[in-house]
């Protein structure tokens, strides 16, 4: 038997944290299941047993003893694709992801993603991610795009993250959202967690949630939408998605949280990741980054003109 081990990424429950982990999965794996297994020492921590209520550490080994969905770890195979490379030294890559790419493999997905095409290209990854997730400080959703940071090595990965952590590095995105939106700035502070109706979504929910919030500023309103600028303070799965379908104002094009039209748009979600403010972990220097609207996402603002 194959023992499936997963290095982690963030400073939390191992309980919550195995959830979250394989909460992308063709088959989630439920809390209580995996509360289960640590119980039963099949789930150890650095090879050393460990209870529900264990800390995780950035870098801790996790070793599942069991087969969970697959009796064989998944090869990620390197593809070659086109990657818009910003910037690039020793220690990180900017990469500004296109429309339609997912960033990691995730159970159920192997190929196609970002993380294939990082290892097609003659350089190493962080390894803090373990197999599935090299070089991966952060993800922006398959069909959000602009900008993303990964790691070439691990003194970088943990600078990185923890610059994520301490809210030094600044991310900025655009979005086109239903509705008119009356006031010129607003703060979102709403907890997210996973939607107790749909695993497939997260929600504005006091169980089981993290404290979120999300500043917006209106650049410009239209007939039925406005065009808004987004600044994330803390960085939760869909954060911007959720908070906007929250006050009413989903993202348009949104396949997960706009309204039932949104399906059939062919571009998908009308949110780009536009800025990138960050610290170089060797030098110190501030390193800021921006990224062009996509064709067809200026093309939709001078049709809503």
């Amino acid at each position: 038997m194959n023992n499936k081990e997963i290095i982690s990424d963030q400073e939390m429950r191992i309980d919550k944290y195995l959830q979250q982990y394989f909460s992308n999965s063709s088959e989630p794996i439920s809390r209580t299941k995996i509360q289960t297994l640590i119980n039963n020492h099949q789930i150890l921590v650095n090879n050393t047993i460990v209870t529900n209520n264990y800390q995780l550490k950035i870098a801790d080994h996790i070793q599942i003893l069991v087969p969970l969905g697959e009796d064989q770890p998944p090869v990620i195979k390197p593809q070659t694709m086109e990657l818009s490379i910003l910037y690039e030294d020793e220690d990180l890559m900017v990469i500004d992801k296109p429309n339609n790419l997912v960033v990691h493999p995730a159970p159920g997905h192997y190929e196609d993603t970002l993380v294939n095409g990082l290892l097609a290209l003659d350089r190493k990854w962080s390894t803090i991610g373990g197999s599935e997730r090299p070089g991966i400080i952060h993800r922006i959703d398959r069909q959000t795009t602009g900008l993303l940071v990964v790691a070439k090595n691990d003194f970088a990965h943990q600078h990185l993250q923890e610059q994520i952590q301490q809210k030094t590095m600044h991310r900025q995105y655009l979005a086109i959202v239903h509705g008119i939106i009356a006031v010129e700035k607003a703060k979102i502070t709403a907890p997210i967690g996973r939607d107790p109706n749909d695993r497939k979504k997260m929600s504005v929910t006091s169980k089981n949630s993290k404290n979120a919030i999300t500043n917006i500023v209106v650049i410009q309103r239209f007939k039925d939408y406005t065009y808004i600028k987004c600044n994330l303070e803390t960085g939760r799965t869909h954060q911007i998605r959720v908070h906007l379908k929250y006050i009413n104002h989903p993202v348009l094009g949104d396949p997960l949280y706009g309204y039932t039209e949104d399906k059939n748009i062919p571009f998908g979600q009308y949110l780009h990741a536009y800025q990138l403010v960050l610290t170089q972990p060797h030098t110190g220097e501030q390193l800021t980054f921006t990224s062009q609207l996509p064709v067809e996402f200026r093309d939709k603002l001078a049709e809503l003109a």
